[in-house]
């Protein structure tokens, strides 16, 4: 019998082909990556020592590079184990749990209708074509040169013009002899009940055919010429091959390209036509665009087929960051090890289309390059949503994101993003070690339980303050949060904004800064959704300060730079010279991280040392009171080793004891 193009799609789909290999071949240790789903073995058409056979599950196919054998799942085993076709086929079915099609004439006859209405849409495709070249089609064709597309971009995505008429297609295709039915099956004419008669879908509209994962257009969009027209875009309606919620644009051009010597490559999902149109003609030929609507599941499920970590491109506005925001919620229950999206938002007001037209490649890669993660993405938007000052309000944010968290339908992830979210939630609201009296307090747990013994535990005095000196508590390598910055944190702060340069190379780091200082937080996110706005050289300080400014800012810079002039730290300051600001910045970042890494240690072990104590377990409290020590007296050696920033650089005409402005 004969198969269904949608049933084969339906059991490859079902099942990974390395399932169908595995059970004939070992597969290599060493270069398998099952996170991946990428895996290598010694072939199995021919005799070999080393592993030179390699599928993907996500494209499901193989290939050798040694015989250089090539298929999918159903080829393996009609050339491997010399099954025939339709016993490949209920093989791979009986593994995807599907039962095999019962002879239909009905369905083989629905078959054979599907492949005509696609020699239809083929005809309406070339007649757009032909169209675009006539007289009727100079507006067309000047709108296309005006966005900057060349002959031969216009020819790879077979662009045409639909004239303004209503018949004009219709006429051509009954020409053609095509049928009346097969016409409106189609979705090429508006017909039904109360219209006396069809006339044409598309009319003096651009047109963009819509090709399925086989190459075969099933459908197409129009861009309206006319200003006046009630949709500037159009799709074809839901027809028996065009289902608008299953299909990316570009689909199959894009999943070639991250085949073969670009097997590394991802997929870019971007918003519209135009945008994979023009990125294709700058050289970026993996994006692919939803139909009009908002990314469904099963459009997502394509991008996972093709790549285990797309990128979701939004425009930078408003409109743009709620799609964004969408789209991190539907993906969200779906992520699984290896399966997940990252976020790459433009600058406000621009598409990724007039990025590379106006200003090249370069400023697109770079946006690629500063994708946030999925985990990344949530966090930002939660955080963004209020202020946090009451316990109430923490607790609320709190019990948000423990219950984004739970739609996580893989065990492991959820785990994980658990562990991530309690990490980011108690470095956003870092405990007090303070007594209302001012005296510091190594933990509460334990106290009034009648222990009855002052400052001592069961086994020995306790060290004040969980063995941290008052003089080390003030240095802020070990504070919580507090009114005014810790000097670490105010010269971290100031060095970027006054170089915002910085951010080309050190993004990501800067990016992901944790400060104590909750201003500094808030700051901190007003500054990178600023500077994430804008590229290349419209990132400047003036306009990063102006950002901040209008955000209420203000008072918090001019107390953070007359906090660096009265420490007389010129590296931090705009005079300072780029070079020295680098250094600077480097040497402030890496004093900040290891104060926070022993604060954490700090906290972990008082936290220790309650369980013990409530246990009453004198040997692991002796073990726990001597680390905490440790972590005291390294903290000293931190605190008193040469000052924050190790000179002030001679490019920046400073030295040590130079005069305060």
């Amino acid at each position: 019998m004969r198969f269904s193009n949608s049933f084969l799609d339906e059991i490859r789909d079902r099942v990974p082909i390395s399932d169908v290999i595995g059970r004939r071949v070992s597969w290599d240790k060493r270069k398998t990556n099952v996170s991946r789903a990428d895996y290598w073995a010694c072939c199995p058409f021919h005799g070999e020592k080393s592993p030179s056979f390699h599928c993907e599950d996500r494209k499901g196919r193989y290939h050798c590079f040694g015989c250089g054998v090539t298929g999918d799942h159903f080829r393996f085993l009609t050339d491997l184990e010399g099954l025939s076709f339709p016993e490949a086929v209920q093989q791979i079915a009986d593994m995807a749990g599907v039962a095999m099609p019962i002879a239909d004439p009905v369905m083989e006859k629905r078959e054979k209708e599907r492949t005509s209405l696609l020699d239809v849409m083929e005809l309406a495709t070339t007649f757009f074509q032909d169209q675009l070249q006539t007289a009727n089609g100079a507006r067309a064709r000047a709108y296309l040169r005006d966005r900057g597309l060349t002959g031969r971009t216009i020819e790879t995505f077979r662009l045409g013009f639909a004239p303004d008429s209503r018949n004009a297609l219709k006429e051509f295709l009954a020409g053609k002899g095509v049928a009346k039915d097969q016409i409106e099956a189609c979705g090429l004419v508006v017909h039904g009940p109360e219209v006396p008669v069809s006339y044409d879908r598309f009319r003096d509209r651009i047109m963009f055919p819509i090709l399925s994962s086989r190459e075969k257009v099933i459908a197409f969009g129009g861009r309206a010429m006319s200003p006046d027209a009630p949709a500037k875009y159009l799709n074809s309606n839901e027809t028996e091959l065009f289902h608008k919620g299953n299909v990316l644009y570009n689909f199959a051009r894009a999943r070639r390209a991250t085949q073969g010597a670009n097997s590394e490559a991802t997929i870019i999902a971007v918003e519209g036509y135009m945008d994979v149109i023009g990125l294709h003609q700058a050289g970026v030929e993996n994006a692919v665009a939803p139909l009009g609507t908002a990314l469904t599941e099963n459009q997502l499920e394509l991008l996972w087929k093709m790549t285990p970590q797309p990128v979701l491109c939004f425009d930078g506005d408003g409109a743009g960051i709620r799609a964004a925001n969408r789209a991190a919620d539907l993906a969200l229950p779906h992520i699984k090890p290896g399966r997940t999206v990252r976020f790459a938002l433009l600058p406000d007001g621009k598409d990724p289309d007039d990025l590379v037209r106006n200003e090249g490649r370069a400023p697109f890669d770079k946006v690629m390059s500063q994708a946030k993660p999925l985990a990344e993405m949530i966090w930002s938007r939660e955080i963004n949503t209020g202020q946090f000052e009451t316990p109430e309000a923490k607790a609320e944010l709190e019990a948000r994101l423990k219950q984004l968290v739970t739609v996580i339908a893989d065990e492991n992830v959820r785990r994980h993003y658990q562990q991530d979210m309690r990490d980011r939630l108690n470095g956003f609201f870092q405990p007090q070690f303070q007594s209302r009296g001012g005296e510091r307090r190594s933990f509460d747990r334990g106290a009034g339980q009648g222990r009855g013994r002052g400052n001592e535990g069961p086994r020995g005095p306790r060290l004040s303050g969980g063995g941290i000196s008052d003089r080390l508590a003030r240095s802020g390598l070990v504070r919580g949060h507090q009114e005014t910055p810790a000097l670490r944190e105010s010269v971290l702060a100031l060095t970027v904004i006054n170089h915002p340069a910085l951010m080309q190379d050190e993004y990501d780091e800067i990016a992901s800064i944790d400060y104590d200082n909750r201003e500094l937080q808030r700051l901190w996110s007003v500054m990178l959704g600023a500077a994430a706005a804008v590229a290349g050289p419209c990132l400047t300080r003036e306009y990063l300060l102006e950002r901040m400014e209008e955000q209420g800012f203000g008072s918090l810079l001019q107390g953070l730079e007359q906090q660096i002039r009265n420490a007389r730290l010129w590296i931090a300051t705009a005079e300072a010279a780029m070079e020295d600001a680098r250094e600077g910045y480097r040497q402030a970042l890496a004093f900040h991280k290891r104060a926070k890494a022993l604060r954490f240690q700090k906290i972990e072990l008082e936290r220790e040392i309650a369980e013990a104590t409530e246990a009453g377990n004198g040997e692991v409290i002796d073990q726990l009171m001597r680390a905490l020590q440790e972590v005291h007296f390294e903290g000293l050696r931190l605190e008193n080793q040469e000052a924050i920033i190790d000179g002030f650089g001679v490019l920046s005409g400073r030295v040590k004891g130079a005069a305060s402005h």
